[in-house]
């Protein structure tokens, strides 16, 4: 019995949802069934099974830097600022403004965050 093997683009595999979100039950069903050159697809992890794929087909994996780093960290650094002044003060009502301007930056930085 001889074995063909079939080139297979990407794009013919078919996939509704990108390669991260698959879970683990899917990806091992793609490899077992699409890509038999992916051996011991069955006893991989998820991230072993997503990086061995990309690896079949060529695709590198790029770091992206978020474009609100700096905003991010300068929120912080108020942050921390608030933090200390609100520490001495003794006025409760003061205090709790200041506690609840903390709160409002940072929601904001988990929004900067998550918007990228």
């Amino acid at each position: 019995m001889s074995e063909e093997v079939k080139e297979i683009a990407f794009d013919e595999l078919g996939l509704t949802k990108p390669l991260e979100k698959m879970t683990t039950k899917e990806l091992r069903a793609l490899c077992i069934e699409k890509l038999p050159m992916i051996v011991g697809a069955s006893g991989k992890d998820k991230t072993e099974l997503v990086q061995a794929i990309k690896d079949v087909f060529g695709i590198v994996e790029e770091q992206q830097v978020s474009p609100y780093k700096k905003q991010i960290a300068e929120i912080k650094k108020q942050i921390r600022a608030l933090r200390a002044e609100k520490d001495e003060i003794t006025d409760r009502a003061k205090r709790d403004r200041m506690r609840r301007k903390i709160n409002k930056l940072k929601k904001r930085t988990r929004q900067l965050a998550k918007a990228f």
